[in-house]
């Protein structure tokens, strides 16, 4: 059994409006994904800015209810699950998000911040809090009197630090990252991606790994998911997508990763027109349709459920974008 197991989800947000705040439309942040996730896996979500990678994250872990569709976590699917319950779950699951200023809380120490999932959780005394807090601050790099500064005392990549010891302070099986470095310069990513993959080998933690760097996301990865407009259309072990890739979009993503030599030039193909709307997409390929692609209008109607090309790969069979 899956550690976790997500299937045909879709998070839909209701567009409002008029006289009587009637729904006018709908946007289909995420609208059909499937994946799964093993036990000391790390699991890479790539895509376009708005492509619903975050979305599918904050449902995932509950923080956003799923409008259809099933996560199931150790067997239980938490899409059900009351108040109640999902307090006892989320010891096994947590998040770090993308901002580590906007995520801790500016009126509480360090100390503060990491104390209360144990408190939230009802676990040990004050005197075992703190103890617990000192070795959380110390398995990632800080010193135990950061427990008494505040967040705006820190650098973003020591705030972010703290952003994975909080999420850490449990010791949960398996931990969403959206986008944990995006936000830091370069030299502090590599620091904090080490230690994200430091923890892992001495935890066996699985990662659901949100970035829209793929050389981030290469570096991180047992598997890849490459999302588009709330799908996924490609979804391969790390080695095998980058090597060979399967969907034009994928290809594409791909072709815009820098080359670090000036004196190195390639071709790359320009992606055109725009990513159509969530609120109304395309029928059939979504890319397709996007790129003018002439074979476009043979998807309307197709069944684009992935399907398995090679073993461990998956990838949406649209007629304009794979072949």
């Amino acid at each position: 059994m899956s550690l976790l197991s997500v299937q045909d989800l879709k998070v839909h947000y209701p567009v409002r409006g008029g006289v009587f705040h009637t729904t006018k439309a709908v946007v289909k942040a995420v609208d059909g994904v499937s994946f799964k996730l093993e036990e000391g896996e790390t699991l890479g979500l790539v895509g376009e800015s708005g492509c619903g990678k975050s979305t599918v994250a904050k449902a995932v872990v509950r923080l956003l209810k799923p409008t259809a569709g099933q996560v199931v976590f150790e067997g239980h699917d938490i899409t059900k699950s009351g108040t109640g319950a999902l307090r006892t779950l989320r010891r096994e699951m947590q998040m770090v998000f993308q901002d580590p200023a906007e995520s801790l809380n500016p009126r509480h120490t360090i100390g503060q911040i990491l104390e209360e999932p144990f408190v939230i959780q009802k676990l040990g005394t004050r005197v075992e809090r703190g103890e617990w807090v000192a070795e959380l601050l110390r398995r990632v790099g800080l010193p135990e009197g950061a427990a008494n500064r505040y967040p705006f005392e820190f650098s973003g990549g020591q705030r972010q630090r703290i952003g994975i010891a909080r999420a850490l302070a449990l010791r949960p099986k398996m931990i969403v990252c959206d986008e944990p470095v995006s936000a830091l310069d370069v030299s502090v990513q590599a620091q904090v991606l080490n230690l994200l993959l430091e923890l892992q080998r001495d935890s066996k933690l699985a990662y659901l790994f949100i970035a829209h760097d793929l050389s981030v996301v290469q570096h991180m990865s047992d598997r890849v998911a490459v999302m588009y407009l709330g799908k996924i259309v490609e979804l391969a072990p790390v080695a095998a997508l980058y090597r060979d890739p399967r969907h034009a979009y994928t290809k594409a993503l791909l072709d815009a990763i820098p080359v670090p030599d000036p004196a190195k030039r390639r071709e790359r193909k320009l992606l055109t027109g725009d990513v159509p709307s969530p609120i109304n997409p395309p029928e059939g390929c979504a890319f397709g349709h996007r790129m003018k692609h002439p074979r476009w209008k043979e998807s309307v109607g197709m069944d684009l459920t992935l399907k398995e090309v090679a073993p461990g790969h998956w990838v949406q069979p649209c007629p304009c974008c794979v072949g």
